[in-house]
């Protein structure tokens, strides 16, 4: 239903967008009359902010409803289904064994000793595996309340938000719309005589006769008789010949109805009926086009399939919109009869929850929250100041208020992408990424010269200031101080440059031109790379960065801090104008990118990925991120890589694709995701669009990797350092 509602709330954003151009259109038609033309655009350009807040809401919806329950319903049901099988499965074999000794001769001493033995261990293996069904279940009812609950708080905070908004703008609106209704005088006299013209002409029409014979159209899920819709359907025969009529006075011709989850028809009226489907669930309806015969349409289950025909078009529509509502329907009705199963089995649930479900929690809602806001200057909104900002810009890495969000939204994802920190879901990488920045540092840059221009930051509710200000400091970048930096002081080029080349020569031996080393064997250490986790949790300073940072062209100043892992400095050099795929011609045409994988960080990589960083972009030596994290043995960055469309078919000058080069390193976590990214192409593919369950399971194991990748690290080293020992 929520699925139904979002794909309904997006085509009703479509036709907003088609009547607001359609606004626009009129107001250009109506140029030489002044009070209608500006009128019209006015009204326009708020109809259209109501369409951004609309298409906001249906994606927190999306979010909150649709991800959670999907995830509840795939995780905890299939737990639950498990210890079910396992429990049946035992109660059987405890059956045998009582029927075994119960039929054991009483002469036979070692056979009945065998007997009993086997099943006093039955006996204690069926109450071990009960004692875990039961906690099942417990564990079930318990996590169903809370998501359940959860979920639709989501969803009202979502539409808390949208009203909000829509407050904010009719608010602003209001004034003029009474100024407008004091000039509608005239106009209104003029409609008046308008609409009595037109209720003549709607007079004249009604007493045409535009009766029609079709059958009735409507159709009632909650028919008190529970027939949704019946009434007369040709029939084709099932034999070898596919005909219509199987004589001349006998047209198959029947009486069709949808009850209780089933086609039926009927030749006469008291007839039993005679089941077409037996289970709406496990069939799909479609029109048909392509035989001689009009207003065709296919009912198909697993088994056959019913081809129909009505008597006219809007027949034909009607019965097929009868059909897909009554699958819809039954999926439901089974749902709540599921529900109540549960309710029964089990009167009283727990509170256990597992650590898996506690470290999910650590990412998104509250806690996402928390850990964001926590930072320096991330308690007040980035651009305004208003308190408890609840929203953050992930490219930027700063914290907004709901107002400023919206103005963010409007400069496009190229300058600012905008997410929930209470309804949307929190990646790891991405929660790190907003750590490591923070108002204060985004504003030491982006608001370098405020106060020498003698600008005022824009309070709570000015809601046009604050438009005009956030596209200076953000799209104008008015306010960065181009010909300064904020870094420590300059110690020398010719230091500089030695120092960052020493520490990138050693990790460069890791990729030979003609062998491949093992991960193991990399001197890479890093504590959110996936592979390797370092006893610093902290970024150590770097002078070398420093001192690059007022001696060279942004474009290497990014490169230069993307491989020390220094995120506020990158930061600077992007407001400062770098070219994020910048390829540095004297270290074989390395991107930025490139340079986060030599030094080992997974969150250098998501943010340059999330400023526009290309995946796909190679060095010289036809090597990509891709290769690089594959040869160093970075699982993580491999993940990321993968999950954001890197081509793990490219080669590089010696004919290796990513593949060969993790098989050939013996790296088992890396060989595993691309054969699994390689397979779910494949699959899309062969399938096009109805791969959908292989999709899901990919983005399941992938979400494993990245979050092992950011909170347990050490893991993917245990795991690559057993898998090299084998």
């Amino acid at each position: 239903m929520c699925i139904v509602m979002i794909d309904t709330g997006k085509a009703f954003c479509a036709a907003n967008k088609q009547f607001r151009n359609g606004i626009r259109d009129l107001a250009q038609y109506s140029c030489n009359d002044a009070i209608v033309e500006t009128s019209l655009i006015k009204f326009s350009e708020s109809f259209q902010e109501m369409i951004n807040f609309h298409t906001i809401l249906f994606d927190q919806t999306q979010r909150s409803i649709k991800a959670q329950l999907q995830t509840f319903i795939k995780e905890d049901l299939r737990k639950f289904k498990d210890a079910k099988k396992q429990f049946e499965k035992v109660s059987e074999e405890k059956e045998n064994a009582l029927a075994k000794n119960a039929q054991v001769p009483r002469n036979k001493q070692h056979e009945v000793e065998e007997a009993t033995n086997i099943l006093t261990a039955t006996r204690k293996c069926f109450r071990h595996i009960a004692l875990d069904y039961v906690l099942q279940i417990n564990v079930l009812q318990s996590k169903r309340r809370s998501e359940i609950l959860k979920s639709m708080l989501s969803f009202m905070y979502a539409h808390l938000a949208f009203f909000h908004q829509g407050y904010d703008l009719f608010s602003e609106l209001s004034p003029y719309m009474k100024d407008l209704g004091a000039q509608l005088d005239q106009l209104a006299v003029d409609a008046a005589k308008e609409k009595r013209d037109m209720e003549q002409k709607h007079s004249t029409i009604q007493q045409k006769d535009f009766s029609s014979d079709d059958t009735k159209l409507e159709y009632n899920v909650d028919a008190a008789n529970g027939i949704v819709m019946e009434g007369y359907l040709f029939k084709r025969a099932s034999n070898a010949f596919k005909t219509w009529n199987r004589k001349k006075s006998d047209h198959i011709r029947r009486w069709f109805s949808i009850q209780n989850n089933q086609l039926v028809y009927q030749k006469k009226f008291k007839d039993n009926p005679t089941v077409v489907v037996e289970d709406l669930r496990l069939c799909t309806v479609k029109h048909c086009e392509d035989i001689e015969r009009r207003f065709c349409f296919e009912v198909v289950s697993p088994t056959k399939s019913c081809m129909l025909q009505a008597d006219s078009e809007k027949l034909r529509q009607a019965w097929i919109k009868a059909v897909q509502t009554s699958i819809a329907t039954a999926y439901r009705e089974k749902g709540d009869e599921a529900e109540k199963l549960d309710k029964k089995s089990s009167p009283s649930t727990g509170s256990l929850e597992s650590g898996s479900e506690s470290k999910e929690k650590l990412l998104k809602g509250e806690s996402a929250l928390q850990r964001v806001q926590s930072i320096a200057g991330n308690g007040n909104c980035c651009d305004c100041g208003l308190a408890d900002p609840r929203w953050a810009s992930i490219n930027l890495g700063i914290t907004l208020c709901i107002e400023c969000s919206g103005i963010h939204r409007s400069l496009g994802v190229h300058f600012s992408k905008v997410r929930s920190l209470t309804l949307d879901t929190w990646e790891p990488e991405l929660l790190k990424l907003m750590c490591e920045l923070g108002n204060d540092v985004i504003n030491r840059v982006y608001e370098a010269k405020v106060e020498k221009m003698g600008i005022k930051k824009p309070q709570p509710g000015q809601r046009q200031e604050k438009e005009a200000y956030i596209r200076a400091k953000y799209v104008e970048r008015k306010f960065v101080d181009k010909t300064s930096t904020s870094l420590p002081p300059d110690q020398g080029k010719k230091g500089v440059s030695r120092s960052h080349e020493e520490k990138r020569h050693s990790i460069s031996k890791t990729i030979p031109g003609d062998q491949v080393r093992t991960p193991a064997k990399s001197s890479v250490k890093s504590n959110d790379s996936g592979t390797q986790p370092s006893a610093d949790d902290g970024r150590e300073p770097l002078p070398s960065v420093a001192s690059a940072n007022s001696l060279c062209e942004p474009g290497l100043r990014l490169y230069r801090a993307a491989f020390e892992k220094n995120l506020p400095v990158m930061a600077e050099a992007l407001a400062h104008g770098a070219d994020v795929n910048w390829a540095n011609p004297e270290e074989n045409k390395a991107t930025s990118l490139i340079q986060a994988v030599l030094g080992g960080s997974l969150v250098t990589c998501e943010f340059l990925l999330q400023n526009g960083a290309s995946v796909n972009q190679r060095d010289v030596k036809g090597r990509g991120p891709l290769h690089h994290a594959t040869v160093l043995g970075h699982t993580g960055q491999v993940c990321l890589f993968l999950k954001r469309g890197a081509n793990q078919h490219a080669t590089d000058e010696e004919g290796k694709d990513p593949l060969s080069i993790a098989v050939e390193a013996a790296n088992a976590d890396i060989v595993t995701l691309l054969r699994l990214a390689r397979m779910n192409e494949e699959m899309r593919e062969s399938e096009g669009l109805y791969g959908q369950p292989g999709d899901e399971t990919y983005q399941d194991i992938f979400r494993d990797f990245s979050q092992m990748a950011s909170n347990n690290p050490e893991k993917l080293n245990r795991f690559q350092q057993d898998s090299q020992k084998f």
